[in-house]
């Protein structure tokens, strides 16, 4: 089933049904989500569809699963590069050059970030090599014609399944998705200079993808991010102390207004009611986390919690204790008297009902 949706969606490609193929390639990814070479493609449909974050999306997921695919960091670069993320594109380009050093087309894409990376700094250059656009680079020469035409299908998105918010200092921006109880390996993010990339794959559920393009740029070596227990939250760098209209980027509010500064001497009226009001972030972000330290848990979060609190607490007799018991029995003791344990091995106890037993290998 996967092998003929990724058919039809490199024939919609080559017609140039480019929307039509991102839904195929949707499609054969549900049926075989660890195939590096379907994000792949789906990357340059997204990029041929302008739709350039998701393209940046499935990039990094097709490198994920397959590191020496080098047309992944391709697609990374071009869709980087059509969203003015040069630093970030070249990054991702020298990398698939360097796997793939026959293929002529990094050695221009580099080119082409060079020259913008230098306008940026006021550093010119080195122009020696022929000039190429990156619609030149975009092409459909790895994509291979299929025969038998056929039925064009239809996917229905589903609306996200996690509530995002955020909040901004002078130096950073607080993105926060309430998602309760995530393993923190099931969460990847990716930061770019514009581009922030959150994707969670939980076991046995749809897929959740965030991937705004943001207000401004951000230093992605500076940002981070959190699982907690009931959201994740990540802390974008901000590159210049600009104050975020919004979180994402859009041509209505690309302008940041200026603040205008009174001349010396200029004397203007204040008036106490129209003076803003002050928020306290330090103080927000406070509360928030005592919420978090109060939240009453129960099952096994609570059981682990109160262990927790009881390690952290104790005096390193009990710590020992608590260590020895615990391994020596296999879990199934937890105790916090040395003198008990300590010079005896802790043998383990079977709940009411059930037997130890010892495993062979």
């Amino acid at each position: 089933m996967a092998s003929d949706l990724e058919k039809r969606a490199k024939e919609a490609f080559i017609d140039d049904h480019f929307d039509l193929a991102v839904e195929l390639y949707t499609q054969a990814i549900a049926h075989n989500p660890q195939n590096a070479e379907l994000y792949s493609d789906r990357a340059q449909a997204n990029i041929k569809s302008n739709n350039l974050t998701e393209a940046v999306s499935d990039a990094n997921k097709a490198i994920e699963l397959d590191s020496s695919l080098s047309k992944a960091y391709l697609r990374k670069g071009i869709a980087c590069f059509k969203l003015e993320e040069y630093q970030t594109a070249k990054a991702a380009l020298e990398i698939g050059a360097s796997l793939a050093p026959e293929e002529t087309r990094f050695v221009k894409l580099i080119k082409d970030c060079d020259e913008k990376i230098a306008e940026e700094t006021g550093v010119l250059p080195d122009l020696s090599l022929e000039k190429t656009s990156i619609e030149d680079v975009i092409s459909t020469k790895d994509v291979q014609p299929v025969s038998d035409p056929t039925n064009q299908l239809t996917v229905a998105f589903v609306k996200p399944k996690y509530r995002h918010e955020f909040y901004q200092k002078p130096d950073e921006v607080v993105v926060t998705i309430f998602a309760k109880g995530i393993p923190a390996k099931d969460v990847h993010i990716d930061f770019g200079e514009q581009i922030l990339s959150v994707r969670i794959d939980v076991a046995g559920e749809d897929p959740y993808h965030f991937q705004p393009r943001l207000f401004g740029k951000i230093i992605p070596k500076k940002c981070r991010y959190e699982v907690l227990s009931t959201k994740v939250e990540i802390r974008l760098a901000k590159a210049d102390p600009l104050h975020w209209t919004s979180l994402e980027f859009s041509k209505d509010n690309s302008v940041v207004p200026r603040v205008s500064v009174p001349v010396i001497g200029e004397q203007r009226p204040s008036y106490p009611s129209s003076k803003p009001k002050v928020v306290d972030w330090d103080k927000l972000e406070a509360e928030v986390k005592k919420e978090e330290k109060e939240e009453k848990l129960d099952g096994d979060a609570a059981l682990n919690k109160f262990f927790q609190d009881i390690y952290k607490d104790a005096d390193e007799d009990t710590r020992r204790a608590m260590r020895k018991s615990f391994v020596e029995s296999n879990g199934t003791v937890l105790s916090t008297n040395w003198k008990e344990v300590g010079n005896k091995k802790v043998e383990g106890s079977a709940p009411d009902g059930m037997e130890m037993k010892k495993w062979e290998y």
